[in-house]
């Protein structure tokens, strides 16, 4: 069984949301950030958090939550770059479990699931919601190189796209999959 890493993605700039969205409180007192940390380290082995240089604050707040931290110098760059700076810091890993930060209402019961994709020989694994493909993304070890190699705003769209034979969906009835946070509209519960 693979022995899994979890990747938060935290170093957006938030432009759209025009202020620190991962900050933002949810009705339940966490911030966006932790609560999406704490749904991902329940269902891996260790934890990365990647953010953007000068946030001082999401950073304290997702080492408190269990995370070890990475600066990405290059998050201007990109999801991507951001992503392959994360696979550089946890090189040795056996697979890889993605999240966004900005995504807090995903089940912990669905990011379990995927992860069990992983451990049981997925190349690739996500999660699935009336035949639309959500978050978080696993990758196994041997793609590796194909992350490292990730730039631009598209985070690792050219990786599942170069191996969609390989993709495992698992489909799940969890909205949260396909919910993330780009304007404070996005906070309203629906």
């Amino acid at each position: 069984m693979a022995q899994i890493t979890g990747i938060l993605l935290a170093a957006g700039a938030s432009r759209r949301f025009g202020g620190d969205k991962l900050s933002y409180r949810l009705p339940n007192g966490s911030a966006v950030a932790e609560q999406a940390c704490r749904n991902l380290a329940q269902a891996v082995d260790r934890l990365v958090a990647v953010v953007r240089p000068g946030a001082d604050g999401v950073a304290a707040m997702l080492e408190a939550a269990g995370a070890r931290v990475i600066v990405c110098e290059d998050a201007d760059n990109g999801m991507g770059a951001s992503l392959a700076c994360a696979i550089a810091a946890s090189a040795d890993a056996e697979a890889w479990l993605v999240a966004l930060a900005d995504m807090p209402w995903i089940a912990p019961q669905t990011i379990d699931l995927v992860a069990a994709a992983l451990r049981n020989g997925a190349a690739i694994a996500a999660p699935c919601r009336q035949g639309r493909r959500g978050h978080p993304v696993g990758f196994a070890g041997h793609l590796a190189a194909d992350l490292l190699d990730l730039h631009g705003d598209n985070g690792a769209k050219s990786v599942i796209e170069r191996y969609r034979p390989k993709l495992q969906l698992v489909e799940v009835a969890d909205p949260g999959i396909l919910r993330d946070i780009d304007t404070p509209d996005d906070l309203i519960q629906t």
